[in-house]
């Protein structure tokens, strides 16, 4: 039953969007839950960026889900992390086997203006340094080519936007949309998304509703 499962929730955006903080008053809104930030697994110094440590960081991602997933403690798994190309979540979904769950995707976007003022709040008191605001503005756009629920941030405190969210992941609707309830992959995320995978033409039927969605509202 996918009532049964765990819910494995990724949170996703450019920097200073304000994913960690989303993820850590939604920790404490959903039961049972932990939370692990991308960036914990990539901390060094210097910051090197090669094929390597790539490699490397999409590896300790995987083995700290998989180890969460498996753990019968926990029900519901918040992952954030910058995420703007969908094949570093595609990549990351496959490392975790055929281990159950319900998946959500979520995107947290604002507008440059917004998101300016919020790194220049950041680097005024020393969290950040001056030139994140020129790296992290133009990662914006990327996030409308992922597949994922769009949250805009602009107007919404993180509690209201780490509501918005809980509300999903609890949210009845969010049982399997797919209307071939006598599929054997029915209301199974992982079976399905590894499914559909392989015929890139054929989304998820998830998938296919929150385009809908987006469509409706764009109109």
């Amino acid at each position: 039953m996918v009532n049964d499962m765990k819910n494995l929730i990724f949170i996703g955006g450019t920097m200073g969007v304000g994913k960690t903080t989303v993820g850590q008053i939604l920790k404490n809104k959903l039961d049972h839950s932990v939370f692990l930030d991308g960036d914990w697994c990539w901390d060094s110094s210097p910051f090197i960026v090669t094929e390597e440590t790539k490699a490397m960081v999409i590896d300790n991602i995987a083995y700290l889900l998989n180890s969460f997933l498996d753990c019968t403690e926990y029900k519901n798994i918040i992952f954030v992390w910058v995420m703007h190309e969908q094949s570093v979540i595609d990549r990351l979904i496959s490392m975790l086997g055929k281990r159950k769950y319900r998946f959500f995707n979520f995107s947290l976007a604002c507008s440059p203006e917004v998101l300016r003022k919020r790194l220049e709040a950041d680097v005024a008191v020393g969290r950040r340094t001056a030139d994140i605001i020129e790296r992290s503005i133009p990662r914006l756009p990327l996030y409308d080519m992922i597949q994922s629920t769009r949250i805009n941030t602009d107007d919404l405190s993180a509690e209201e936007t780490a509501r918005q969210i809980a509300d999903k992941v609890n949210s009845e609707h969010n049982a399997c949309p797919c209307k071939r309830a006598k599929c054997k992959r029915h209301g199974d995320c992982t079976a399905c998304r590894a499914h559909h995978m392989t015929k890139k033409h054929s989304p998820v039927a998830c998938e296919r509703r929150k385009e809908n969605e987006k469509s409706h509202t764009e109109k």
